[in-house]
């Protein structure tokens, strides 16, 4: 009975030592200050200054997906499409399942007149969301894209 018990306090301690090892090594990893200054500013609606943060962060580390597609957003926002475009286009070199660039590029294209081309993001996005074809960015975009349509046809949303 000695033994069984030394061996649960003995599973216990390793379980506790590797869950603080794995607490301190996501802390050790802290994110890049311009991403979340990006972040920030983007939540501020702030553009410029979101622009400004997340070019450092993507000169810093160029294969960020997420710190492209951020700074694709903020120049989108800007009315800079191509600056927009360009950054996109890294993203989806850097991980072509990326939702929200694919979201977000489609959402470009609508802001371009290329619904066309809005609908192909659309067909990316339900071949990379998980639940056949489902998640919110998907849905995201297809409201985005109906929007347009309703718009650009004369008829209500």
């Amino acid at each position: 009975m000695k033994s069984l018990s030394a061996v649960i306090t003995l599973i216990c301690a390793l379980a506790f030592l590797q869950a603080r090892a794995f607490a301190a090594l996501s802390n050790a990893k802290s994110e890049n200050p311009n991403v979340v200054a990006g972040r920030n500013a983007l939540e501020a609606k702030d553009f410029k200054s979101a622009v400004r943060n997340l070019n450092q962060a993507v000169r810093e580390n160029p294969n960020d997906a997420d710190a492209q597609t951020m700074l694709a957003y903020s120049y989108r926002k800007l009315g800079v499409f191509d600056e927009s475009m360009e950054h996109y286009q890294k993203a989806l070199k850097i991980d072509a399942n990326h939702r929200s660039t694919r979201e977000y590029l489609g959402e470009l294209y609508l802001d371009m007149n290329q619904p066309g081309n809005a609908e192909k993001q659309l067909q990316a996005l339900k071949k990379a969301c998980p639940f056949f074809g489902k998640c919110a960015e998907y849905d995201d975009l297809k409201e985005a894209i109906d929007r347009y349509k309703a718009k650009n046809s004369g008829s209500p949303a």
